[in-house]
């Protein structure tokens, strides 16, 4: 029997790969529903090319409503969250009531509610599965190593690998005046203009970091970033012996979507190989002065409550802000670190809570943006 497939998100970068997996493989998946926010003519062709599916535009008034109904009567096996942003994590919440599995690239869906979304996963007995290539390879790794447990030590630390963006070779004065085209020529990955100038400032990375941290149980301490400009390896762990596995392949989201689809099963996929006669791999320590992204992450998940939805939500607006030229890129870090100065230690086990504090760090931030402006 075929699997029944949601892709939300249908017209962005994700939601692309994934209508790409489900078309080859259309023997082992059926798509039961696509959705876009904003591109309404690219989803009118992608309904022309699969009329079985239920179409739903969100972008419009009511539109959201109706994307969380179209989740609940579809009723997906295993539903792709490619929305971009904390607009991702109602219909996170939407799949998880809804019984589905959920293939999950939103990861602000994480770092915003990981303990209510991880919580009801549980309840309902869903299966969040990573889509992030580095989430996914560590989820990959472990249950390579499923004899391991975290919480026993045998699995030590949890390295993920960033390609270091467009800047990585910048000084600090040369990144004050980069423009948004600037950050948006990412040198390995196509992505959207969010996450591309997100990966620019490691503020990605960042949000990595406490996702990886929710997902995967771990402290922030064992959770390391390591810069590796060719995208190959996606990420490592290290047990407690000090041996590393990594897991490598070209840098192309069709695989972590296809794990993902295929999950508990590996199938085989006719993409392009890694060839090694000359490949050349590069590490690095990043920089934490240039992209203070990170430390700020890191002390966001590390002071727990909901830190990490004020991250996000600070991080979003800046990048709007830069977008439309209002400051200057290094002004996103410290947009970013002003708002976590505020007090965010909010225990929380509803999602109110969580919308509320977005929508407090969002406004937090617009003041701060206004007096740069």
């Amino acid at each position: 029997m075929k699997k029944r497939i949601a892709v939300l998100g249908a017209t962005g970068s994700i939601g692309k790969s994934s209508l790409d997996i489900i078309s080859r493989e259309s023997e082992f998946f059926e798509a039961v529903l696509i959705t876009a926010h904003s591109k309404k003519d690219e989803l009118e062709q992608l309904k022309n090319k699969w009329p079985s599916a239920v179409c739903v535009f969100s972008g419009e008034e009511g539109g959201e409503k109706k994307l969380i109904e179209a989740i609940k009567n579809v009723q997906p096996d295993i539903t792709i969250n490619g929305i971009s942003g904390a607009a991702g994590l109602e219909s996170s919440l939407a799949t998880i009531e809804a019984g589905s599995n959920l293939a999950l690239a939103n990861k602000e869906t994480i770092v915003m509610a990981g303990q209510l979304v991880l919580r009801l996963a549980d309840e309902k007995n869903v299966k969040i599965i990573p889509v992030d290539s580095e989430h996914s390879a560590v989820f990959k790794l472990i249950e390579a190593h499923s004899s391991l447990k975290i919480n026993e030590q045998k699995i030590n630390e949890i390295i993920l690998t960033a390609s270091g963006g467009p800047f990585r070779k910048l000084s600090l004065k040369e990144m004050e005046n980069v423009t948004a085209q600037d950050a948006l020529a990412h040198p390995t990955w196509k992505m959207g203009p969010k996450i591309t100038i997100d990966s620019a400032s490691m503020a990605n990375k960042g949000l990595e970091i406490i996702e990886a941290c929710m997902l995967f149980n771990m402290p922030a301490e064992k959770i390391k970033v390591v810069v590796h400009p060719q995208s190959i390896v996606h990420s490592m762990i290290r047990l407690s012996n000090g041996v590393i596995y990594a897991q490598l392949s070209k840098p192309d989201m069709r695989h972590p979507i296809h794990d993902a689809l295929h999950w508990p099963d590996t199938a085989p996929l006719n993409l392009d190989t890694l060839d090694f006669d000359s490949l050349t791999l590069e590490f690095e320590k990043p920089d934490t002065e240039k992209f203070p992204m990170l430390s700020l992450a890191s002390e966001a998940v590390k002071k727990g409550g909901l830190y990490a939805c004020a991250y996000n939500a600070a991080n979003e607006e800046a990048v709007t802000a830069f977008i439309n030229k209002k400051i200057r890129f290094l002004d996103i870090p410290k947009i970013t670190g002003i708002v976590l100065e505020k007090d965010w230690a909010l225990n929380y086990s509803d999602k109110e809570t969580v919308l509320k504090a977005d929508s407090d760090a969002r406004l937090e931030s617009v003041k701060i943006i206004n007096k740069m402006a």
